[in-house]
């Protein structure tokens, strides 16, 4: 499972903006909001290539952060987060 940038910052109860200026201070992120590292990171940060076509401008592409599964306790000990408690599973309540 990959979350993006946006979805990792609800997951640690902050912002978007504020996770990406953590990231940033520490060194994880370029200021294209891209992986610094991505050869070292790779088992925890990951490059999306997207593209699409636009109508008079042609192709278009674009290149976004992925934080893998693997990554968010790893963000959390990084940048000093908290992870959220891990919901009681009560599935074997009769």
């Amino acid at each position: 499972m990959e979350r993006s940038l946006e979805k990792t910052a609800k997951y640690f109860s902050i912002t978007r903006p504020k996770l990406i200026a953590l990231m940033r201070d520490k060194g994880l992120l370029t200021d294209r909001n891209l992986p610094a590292f991505p050869v070292r990171d790779r088992e925890y940060l990951r490059i999306k290539n997207g593209n699409w076509y636009h109508e008079t401008a042609g192709m278009q592409y674009s290149q976004s952060t992925k934080v893998r599964q693997a990554g968010m306790p790893w963000l959390a000990s990084q940048l000093g987060l908290e992870l959220p408690a891990i919901p009681a599973d009560n599935r074997d309540v009769a």
